[in-house]
């Protein structure tokens, strides 16, 4: 048995379903399936019993702790020599398996990960989340670009380890918000070699609306500020432009109202708000062209937009949130 395949579950048993659907398609056939449901009030047991026989599949049940001890559960359980992780709103390519064998046999990885990115049959939201996601002007590739920023960390989307990994670290110690990332810090302090595998793609389905896409990229900027509480050498400038993107545009907006009160009297504030504005509008014409560029569709740019100043500015105010209440104030909002 060489991959082990984890998959935490929470009240999501439409996803998973088609997940493991991709799964039978695998090129590579040397897996095991781990389904972990992590204390679900609508269990997916029927449906992963569904596909034994078809994949060696094992399902089991534990109390909510989050995806983080749900993953380790699956490890402790686990029979392979690598180990994968999958979020559960996944679809994954049939050379997938084959694609990441190929790469730990001629690189040596420990722990890897890979990007996510969009399949054709996703909606239009679902493609413009995705392109928000991966795009370089608003994530700076961070997230499995081939040029990506820095050090690459490994996300739980799509992430594995090397079964020495999980015994050497004892898997993940967050059990949410940024688990993933101070489990991929740790890994490469530890002296593990950890890299991106660009070709080991998965298709990031995604099933969720505006409002849910703001509550989690509001966590993931709330996370940034617990990993440096961990880890203070680890937050980078770069982490905050996206707090510094929503104050610019909150500042903007409040100096355009200004500046209409005053009747545009006011010559340089004026020219400052003009400029601006001249800005900005360059930068929704950038992320439109190119979102629409890399999509083929004019709509899907434009909800880009929309999804992209979402992105940007829900990480800016989760950010700055968290600065203030653990750096400034102390107190402990980590859980």
């Amino acid at each position: 048995m060489f991959f082990s395949i984890i998959i935490p579950l929470y009240n999501r048993p439409e996803e998973i379903k088609e997940l493991l659907q991709s799964l039978l398609r695998q090129s590579y056939k040397d897996f095991e399936v781990i389904v972990v449901e992590d204390g679900s009030a609508v269990p997916a047991k029927t449906i992963v019993e569904g596909f034994e026989g078809a994949l060696d599949i094992h399902y089991f049940e534990k109390r909510n702790e989050g995806q983080g001890f749900a993953r380790n559960y699956g490890f402790e359980r686990a029979r392979g020599t690598y180990f994968i992780v999958f979020d559960s709103d996944i679809l994954v390519p049939e050379d997938y398996l084959t694609i990441v064998k190929e790469s730990i046999d001629k690189e040596g990885w420990d722990a890897f990960g890979g990007p996510d990115a969009a399949h054709e049959s996703f909606t239009t939201i679902q493609k413009a989340i995705s392109y928000s996601m991966t795009s370089p002007f608003t994530t700076g590739g961070i997230r499995g670009n081939k040029n990506h920023v820095g050090q690459f960390h490994p996300r739980s989307f799509n992430m594995g380890i090397s079964r020495k990994v999980w015994e050497a670290t004892g898997g993940y110690k967050l059990s949410r918000r940024s688990e993933d990332i101070e489990f991929s810090i740790r890994m490469i302090n530890a002296g593990f070699k950890v890299g991106l595998i660009s070709d080991a793609f998965v298709y990031h389905k995604r099933r969720t609306s505006l409002n849910q896409f703001f509550k989690q990229i509001y966590n993931f900027g709330k996370g940034r500020i617990d990993i440096a509480q961990i880890y203070p050498s680890e937050l980078k400038a770069v982490h905050a432009l996206p707090a510094v993107f929503t104050l610019g545009v909150l500042g903007l907006f409040t100096l355009n109202i200004i500046d209409l009160l005053l009747f545009n009297d006011a010559v340089i504030l004026h020219y400052l708000v003009w400029l601006g504005d001249i800005l900005l509008f360059s930068f929704v014409v950038l992320l439109l062209w190119h979102s629409t560029m890399v999509t083929k569709s004019f709509r899907v740019g434009l909800f880009s937009v929309v999804t992209a100043f979402i992105q940007l500015m829900a990480y800016g105010f989760g950010f700055m949130g968290n600065y203030i209440d653990r750096v400034l104030l102390r107190k402990d909002t980590s859980a």
